[in-house]
């Protein structure tokens, strides 16, 4: 009773002086209401993408609201749009072959694809597989999900833009269903059913040469290839004695091998059951005409083993091995760049040493629009295969393989950079000799960064990105390297590549950061000359656009949203001029359900000057006059802050807002690359606390506006960098944050991976007086602060993560012990780095913790109701369906 008392008579006292009460009770009921799964049922597709058809600047798209999915075509020259099939007679034709009833508002449509110089329409539907079809031999169940696609339960931090995601059945469900072909006529408005048509598919130990007769593969640590015929022979029947192989190396071995390194999950997706199986090749680009390949094999003899432990494997728990290069270690990968020449079965060896422990990466040409469709034909989602005509069959073409971005087959564009990130060479090699040839140089005193190299002519000139004169922008070099000129320039940031026109010289840039009182995050396209003039914008609107261009240039599709404006597409040309409006997300329903968009916001860096962007979540049940406790979802980048610009209704932040908390995501100095060079590299030489300061600031900026935040009730959570990041907070501003649930956080970043936190935070290259060189690292740990610990902690990782090792959750768990500090620490059995499965189950764990210890409500059952609601109980194990 004492502790009762206790626990209301501030809240009594409050009301009695006439404060504002806290909440005293969280609400999980309005909580659960916007779990991605009901959102997705209120909200369906948010962009359009552009399906162009061959030769033209015609295209299709499917679009989901709330009266079914419709598939539109749209003559660009016409300016009009129309539905690419009668719906009401595509599903009566449907029910007629099938008979199984369809009506327009539920068209079973899937994975539709262009075909036969896009005269038809090639697609499949999932069918129960007891379903007699005239014209199809009857399927024994057992049989039937041999070649259908798998789908896990929607996790309630996924894409909130992936329509598969949304309807996913459990992978146990749809293993029943099978899958039956049609293709439809746009001649003749005619559906026939491919009673003998076989889904093409290309296993995973394959990597197809451009021209699709050769295929490069692993065995044991070497390299093997095959031809058209024997591969064919291969896609019926793996073990096949007849199958012809050529052996091309001889040289491979354990950590300097030719073969790609498989985790279990992998090993067991690819169903490995002979001792010497055909597996996945290291990384292979090929060239132009076929008849070249090109590899990095990197020297991982020295580099010392790292090891997770599967508890759960069956029958007994295994010990899984990899090699793992540390920040500051002596033996690191070496990297090697080696060419093939198939038809003569030569090998050049290039000669790319420069630095001491350098990487390398070769450049790969862009790929086109068409290339993109081939390889999104009839994917495997439950393997991860990418399929590809069997021999003989007039399936899709093959989808591409990375190929050289040079055209000519002497020819091999690379860069290689140094350890400690502060020089960059592009380089181009003579694929016959093996000599190499720098062609541009890249100095800075803090870490660099590059992005594609694009040809003009096939090497008469270059296209170079750059950050010299600390902005991201794009230079003109000649074939030898010499600067010509400077094309983008000014305080914004260029983003990417999206088209060259060669003959009219343009350049069609992403880029953000340039656009008066916008958000400098929005993205937007741009063209401007070659020579730097006529910089014009092409998506005009308040709000981050992305384009989707046609390989012509003529034309893309513009969708464009802010994280409180639902999106819209539109076609436009390529002089920024709207040619047709597309399509407007429907939002009626979720406003109905009661749906308020979360609020961008801007404030001042701890430095008072630099601005920092974020976003606010507020419960639906929001009262003014209640405080509120805030949660600030962190990510410290370097690589991306995390905060969300784009419309997001299935955000896991609005889920946890509507418990009873303010929740907000911000940038910090350091954050982003999409700035200047000076706010990106902030926190280098710091990666602990840089960004620590302005997280606190924001928070304190944001209480004095809002007087229905509680500054006395802070709590901070993050994953990865964000785990690393809010356990740091509760160690450096003690008094300040009170709560944290880090999940798989690189605490000890000596630990971590060599490759980030030697890039990020920097590492001394030491040269003695006999020119032998060293590097030193030494970097802050949370450990060791683990004594200044005062509010509730929660660490989190999963067993097997083999990304940032539980190691380093264990370290500070093990200084926290030391330091006779209560804490807690969850141990998700069984999984990587994402959780997989249990995303669902650590978002409410998570919600939990703060829901005790920022409100003060312990009400929690056993039993996850919230969860256990959505799953959809049955009898029949193999019908259940799982939604949660």
């Amino acid at each position: 009773m004492t502790s009762r008392l206790f626990l209301t008579f501030p809240f009594l006292l409050a009301t009695l002086l006439g404060q504002d009460a806290r909440p005293a009770k969280a609400n999980y009921e309005l909580a659960s209401r916007w779990s991605p799964q009901k959102v997705a049922k209120m909200v369906f597709d948010v962009s359009v993408v552009p399906h162009w058809f061959e030769g033209g600047d015609r295209f299709w798209y499917s679009h989901e609201t709330s009266q079914g999915r419709k598939f539109t075509l749209v003559d660009p020259t016409r300016k009009s749009k129309s539905p690419l099939f009668d719906h009401a007679r595509m599903a009566s034709m449907l029910t007629s072959l099938t008979r199984i009833p369809y009506d327009a508002q539920h068209l079973p449509v899937e994975n539709p694809h262009l075909m036969r110089k896009d005269t038809v329409l090639l697609f499949q539907i999932s069918v129960p597989p007891e379903s007699e079809i005239p014209g199809l031999p009857k399927v024994d169940k057992k049989d039937a999900g041999a070649s259908t696609t798998q789908s896990s339960a929607d996790p309630i931090e996924d894409d909130p833009e992936d329509p598969q995601q949304r309807r996913a059945a459990s992978a146990e469900a749809a293993a029943t269903n099978r899958l039956v072909y049609f293709e439809y006529d746009f001649a003749t408005a005619k559906l026939v059913l491919l009673p003998d048509y076989k889904a093409p598919r290309k296993p995973r130990w394959v990597s197809l040469s451009p021209d699709a007769k050769t295929v490069i593969f692993a065995r044991g640590q070497n390299l093997y290839s095959m031809d058209e015929a024997n591969y064919a022979r291969a896609l019926v029947k793996e073990d096949d004695t007849s199958i012809v192989e050529t052996q091309l190396t001889t040289d491979g071995e354990e950590n300097f091998g030719y073969a790609r390194r498989l985790n279990e999950e992998e090993k067991r997706q690819m169903n490995l059951r002979t001792k010497n199986p055909r597996v996945p090749a290291i990384p292979i680009l090929w060239s132009q005409d076929a008849k070249k390949i090109s590899m990095i094999r990197n020297d991982q003899r020295k580099v010392a083993e790292l090891w997770v432990i599967n508890s759960l494997s069956s029958p007994r728990p295994t010990l899984e091995s990899y090699r793992y290069a540390m920040p500051g270690e002596v033996n690191l990968p070496q990297a090697h760049l080696e060419l093939f020449d198939l038809p003569t079965k030569s090998r050049v060896k290039v000669k790319a040493d420069q630095f001491q422990d350098q990487a390398l990466s070769i450049y790969s040409a862009p790929v086109t629009y068409r290339e993109r469709e081939a390889v999104r034909m009839f994917a495997v989602e439950r393997t991860g295969e990418q399929d590809v005509p069997q021999q003989g069959q007039a399936g899709p073409p093959p989808g591409p393989s990375p190929k050289w971005l040079s055209e000519s087959p002497t020819r091999l564009y690379f860069n290689r950079t140094s350890r400690d990130l502060k020089k960059i060479d592009i380089c181009v090699a003579d694929t016959a000799t093996g000599e190499v040839k720098t062609l541009i140089e890249e100095r800075l005193n803090t870490y660099l960064e590059f992005k594609p190299l694009r040809l003009l002519g096939d090497g008469k000139e270059l296209i170079h990105w750059s950050e010299r004169d600390g902005w991201g922008h794009y230079y003109l070099f000649d074939a030898d390297g010499k600067l010509k000129n400077q094309i983008t320039s000014g305080e914004y940031h260029t983003e990417s590549i999206e088209a060259v026109d060669e003959k009219t010289r343009t350049l069609y840039f992403a880029g953000n950061g340039r656009e008066k009182d916008e958000d400098p995050y929005y993205n937007h396209l741009y063209k401007v000359g070659l020579d730097g003039g006529g910089l014009k914008l092409l998506d005009r609107g308040d709000g981050s656009h992305t384009a989707s261009l046609s390989d012509s240039g003529k034309y893309f599709v513009d969708t464009y949203s802010r994280i409180n404006r639902e999106p819209s597409s539109a076609l436009v040309d390529s002089t920024g001029n709207a040619i047709l409006e597309l399509e407007a997300t429907d939002i009626s329903a979720l406003k109905e359900a009661g749906f308020d968009a979360p609020q961008p916001f801007a404030v001042k860096a701890d430095d008072g000057v630099t601005d920092l962007y974020g976003v606010m979540y507020k419960p639906f049940d929001f009262d003014p006059k209640k405080k509120y406790p805030i949660i600030a979802f962190v990510y410290p980048g370097p690589q991306t802050e995390s905060v969300t610009k784009t419309f997001n209704p299935r955000s896991p932040n609005l889920a946890l807002a509507q418990l009873g908390f303010i929740v907000i995501e911000v940038g910090n100095r350091g954050g982003n690359p999409a700035r200047s060079k000076w706010y990106h590299n902030y926190g280098y030489g710091n990666l602990r606390d840089y960004g620590l300061a302005d997280k606190k600031s924001a928070i304190e900026q944001l209480a004095r506006r809002n007087s229905f935040i509680d500054i006395n009730r802070v709590g901070i959570y993050g994953h990865s960098g964000g785990g690393f990041m809010s356990t740091a907070a509760m160690l450096v501003y003690p008094d300040f944050f009170k709560v944290a649930v880090s999940s798989s956080g690189n605490h000890e970043n000596n630990i971590y991976n060599r490759w980030w936190s030697e890039k990020y935070h920097g590492v001394k290259e030491v040269k003695d007086k006999d020119g032998n060189i060293k590097f030193e690292y030494t970097i802050e740990r949370n450990s060791d602060l683990a004594k200044n610990l005062k509010g509730h902690l929660m660490l989190a990782t999963g067993d097997i993560d083999d990304n940032v090792h539980p190691a380093a959750t264990l370290r500070v768990a093990d200084a926290l012990i030391k330091a006779n500090k209560r804490f807690d620490l969850f141990f998700l059995p069984g999984k990587r780095h994402a959780y997989a499965d249990a995303v669902n189950y650590f978002f409410w764990l998570r919600a939990d913790y703060f829901v005790k210890h920022l409100i003060g409500d312990f009400s929690q059952p056993v039993d996850m109701f919230e969860l256990n609601r959505e799953r959809e109980q049955s009898t029949d194990k193999a019908r259940a369906r799982v939604t949660n």
